[in-house]
């Protein structure tokens, strides 16, 4: 009975994870569309920079960790586009980018990887 009862915490423990990395990626597109509309260098661009790098270096962390249990593979793949979105928002930040399509696109990506879309 204790077994069962666990193991549907964990269960619950894990969607509503889940439910918390859509809702980020949620706001992290909404964020990131707000701030193509109004260009680089806005308040929008600013802050929807800052919400994604935030979210990465956050995402980053927990993919490193030795207790994330998700396949290597797959956690090398994340960590490369983590590491990919980081140095696009830095470019957008420097001027030498201008585009937050791309970033769009990959956090939409990862959002609808996560299921319930």
């Amino acid at each position: 009975m204790y077994e069962a009862t666990y193991r549907l915490m964990l269960e619950d423990t894990t969607e509503q994870i889940r439910d918390n990395e859509r809702r980020a990626f949620d706001k992290a597109i909404e964020l990131l569309q707000s701030a193509q509309l109004a260009g680089r260098g806005s308040r929008q661009s600013v802050e929807a920079l800052l919400f994604v790098n935030r979210l990465w270096t956050i995402l980053l962390e927990d993919l490193s960790d030795s207790g994330n249990g998700l396949p290597d593979s797959l956690k090398a793949r994340l960590i490369s586009i983590g590491i990919w979105v980081l140095r696009r928002t830095e470019e957008i930040r420097d001027g030498s980018e201008d585009d937050f399509s791309a970033l769009i696109e990959i956090s939409d990506t990862i959002r609808k990887g996560l299921g319930r879309h």
